[in-house]
């Protein structure tokens, strides 16, 4: 089921709520420039094995209000407060994809990981992400020709090959964003730091990385382990950034075991 949630004057964020009563709660933050459709392998799977699975759309990407501004972590963070307190969750898993493990990782330093019992970082743009030179890159490359730019993200997303037609149904995807909210977190990935976050996560951290990312390369998930307590790396030995699909089948496992 599907429904919109305000979070802020005049902005609603769209939540696919799937196996409302599930046994135990996971809710999911996809990356950039993506959407909740993006765990469209595991919301196949993990509500079959009873887990309530949710995925938010942050604001300006898939069917969430597009306002002109509010694309900073901080932002985006209280975005996922006020859907987690208008749904009244408790205990629950906090999924990030990427960008979203970004705005996981400040909602566990903002808000003291108000209501997670467990995080999952995928791929994570921390404590880094882009460089001035890359943030440059897709900064033209969206303000000309955004299709172009989208484009660059896939071919550089997976490691595995894709066909086609996911090719194309990845590039809609990216495409339901608007154009500003695109340029936006751009700048966010380039200018914000997660150094000081890191050590104020204080739940079982479990990172999944591709060791052939070329997004976000594989060294920085040392730099999160001896960062944040209590955490474990699972190295994917097959996947580039696309591990929710590149080898879905080992991440549903991962994910449902450490969950």
């Amino acid at each position: 089921m599907g429904y919109y949630v305000p979070v802020d004057s005049g902005v609603k964020l769209y939540v696919e709520d799937i196996n409302p009563f599930g046994k135990k709660t996971i809710v999911f933050l996809h990356g950039w420039p993506l959407n909740h459709k993006q765990f469209e392998y595991q919301f196949n799977v993990l509500p079959a094995l009873g887990y309530r699975c949710i995925g938010i759309d942050w604001r300006g990407y898939g069917k969430s209000d597009k306002p002109f501004e509010g694309y900073d972590f901080n932002r985006l963070a209280d975005d996922v407060l006020a859907v987690v307190k208008a749904l009244q969750l408790q205990h629950f898993a906090l999924v990030g994809h990427s960008t979203g493990g970004a705005i996981a990782i400040r909602y566990m330093s903002r808000h003291n990981g108000y209501g997670v019992s467990k995080l999952i970082l995928v791929a994570s743009a921390a404590p880094v992400s882009f460089t001035q030179e890359t943030g440059q890159s897709f900064l033209e490359l969206a303000y000309n020709d955004r299709a172009k730019m989208m484009q660059k993200v896939i071919d550089g997303f997976f490691f595995q090959y894709i066909t086609k037609e996911f090719s194309d149904w990845f590039m809609n995807m990216g495409m339901e964003a608007a154009s500003w909210s695109t340029i936006a977190i751009i700048n966010t990935l380039r200018d914000e730091k997660l150094y000081a976050d890191l050590s104020k996560i204080h739940v079982p951290t479990l990172i999944i990385h591709g060791i052939h990312d070329k997004v976000i390369p594989f060294a920085q998930t040392h730099e999160l382990s001896e960062r944040i307590p209590n955490s474990i790396i699972v190295p994917f030995q097959y996947s580039g950034h696309g591990t929710f699909w590149e080898e879905r089948n080992k991440f549903n496992e991962v994910l449902w075991q450490f969950i």
